[in-house]
């Protein structure tokens, strides 16, 4: 098992004096944030899906190891609504091969009012290249059946599992040979962040539902305060001293 640690993004403005120093221009904010995380989840691709040519520039300006997870864009979750998903799916794995080898899971998020549609999801697992890493957030109830996860199971697609407030927001599901964390809010202080027994918590319940072949992403969306930079850093520490294998995290401690 190793746990892939990154935040949700790398632009937010209140990170400048925390995790970034004051006088570094935002233009090199990438290369800062990737010599000290090996992994980020990339959120503005679900709101506009840039050209192939910044996917290079992103490959270009980040070390070898370094891997990006994509938020899928929402004209396919929330304007199709996963409808007719071909088209959409080929032209986002057009895009994002600008990354190369250092694509990693795209995640699928699907509106909170998107009921069951069994057959558009199998329909969209099925538009994405064999080996792609499809992770499915699934916000309404109504997905969590058996079939689901079986459908899941057979494309080697994982469940996201989000978690707000200490609390998992679906089931603890193993449908891949991998699986996939967002930490959305945590309820310490300074709010939002993490307080060190949630992150044990968390680093305990995967050490014991996933074992030692299986990937795990863990990406932390609590950007406020620098929060998602602190509870990153801390939760790969905790990994780490149980003996679990960890993507690169900053050595330093961070201000919140």
């Amino acid at each position: 098992m190793t746990i892939h640690v990154g935040t949700s993004g790398w632009q937010y403005a209140d990170w400048r004096g925390r995790f970034y120093p004051e006088r570094l221009a935002q233009a090199r904010w990438l290369e800062h944030y990737a010599a000290r995380f090996g992994t980020v989840e990339v959120d503005n691709t679900f709101y506009r899906l840039p050209e192939k040519t910044t996917f290079e520039r992103w490959a270009e300006r980040t070390p070898a190891d370094f891997v990006v997870a994509l938020k899928a864009s929402r004209y396919l979750t929330h304007v199709r609504r996963l409808a007719d998903p071909k088209a959409p799916v080929a032209l986002l794995m057009e895009r994002v091969a600008g990354l190369g080898g250092k694509r990693g899971p795209i995640l699928v998020q699907l509106p909170p009012n998107l009921k069951l549609e069994q057959q558009r999801l199998a329909e969209t697992l099925a538009a994405f290249p064999r080996g792609t890493r499809v992770a499915v957030e699934f916000r309404h109830e109504s997905w969590f059946v058996d079939p689901v996860q079986q459908l899941l199971a057979q494309h080697d697609a994982a469940l996201c599992v989000p978690d707000r407030a200490n609390k998992a927001l679906s089931p603890l599901w193993r449908t891949a040979s991998w699986t996939y964390i967002r930490f959305h809010e945590g309820r310490a202080s300074p709010r939002p962040c993490y307080g060190q027994r949630a992150l044990e918590s968390w680093v305990e319940r995967i050490g014991s539902l996933w074992d030692a072949s299986c990937d795990v992403y863990a990406y932390f969306n609590n950007d406020h305060r620098c929060c998602a930079v602190r509870d990153a850093r801390a939760f790969a520490r905790i990994a780490d001293k149980r003996g679990i294998p960890v993507s690169r995290v900053p050595e330093e401690e961070f201000p919140v």
